[in-house]
């Protein structure tokens, strides 16, 4: 399951543009936008300080919050947001609507685990070709990652989607075909078992 859902609290946006942007960051609140569930887009605005924590917090892209906003919550996923490209200041956030039944597409986090009953410990080296799979989820039961068992896996071995045990209701966007996540190779200079052998 992903990070714990939070909430945030929202006031209505009256006017949109650079010019009103500007001036809710001036008084420490960030504009964003909620779409999404056939529903007209709702502009807001957050407080800076709150959404920031939460970026850096982690699994900010994977965790669904409740926007509080006009007397009522709106369950919402981030989907999208914005940094000054010099100040690395969040300038600005879209969220989606979901429901209970909502799927969505996020891009879940690869851990691996079992590297030293793998060809790594006699000198493989991991070759890891996706950090990230895009899957598509249910909005209220998102991975906040999926493991990887490198178990038994020889230097030469490449491992795909197919080897990885997906949490339930998860599936990979990518279907037409059984794409690698990880590769084991040899090191450049050979493995030990190799120089032992010499």
């Amino acid at each position: 399951m992903s990070h714990a859902s939070y909430e945030l609290k929202a006031e209505a946006r009256e006017r949109v543009g650079k010019g009103s942007s500007r001036e809710l960051r001036r008084n420490g609140l960030i504009p964003a936008v909620i779409y999404g569930d056939k529903q007209a887009p709702i502009s807001i605005a957050l407080s800076t300080n709150e959404v920031t924590k939460r970026i850096h917090a982690g699994g900010f892209m994977t965790t669904v919050a409740t926007i509080d906003y006009d007397g009522g919550k709106i369950s919402v996923l981030p989907k999208d947001y914005q940094l000054d490209p010099v100040r690395d200041f969040v300038l600005h956030v879209d969220f989606l609507r979901v429901s209970a039944d909502s799927q969505v597409t996020v891009n879940v986090p690869v851990h691996f685990v079992n590297e030293e009953k793998s060809g790594i410990k006699i000198g493989g080296v991991l070759n890891i070709v996706r950090h990230e799979v895009e899957m598509l989820v249910p909005a209220n039961d998102i991975p906040e990652f999926i493991t990887v068992d490198l178990d038994g896996f020889k230097i030469g071995d490449s491992i795909h989607i197919s080897h990885v045990k997906l949490p339930q209701g998860a599936k990979p966007t990518i279907t037409d075909r059984d794409f690698t996540i990880a590769t084991i190779v040899a090191p450049a200079g050979g493995t030990s078992e190799e120089a032992a052998s010499e």
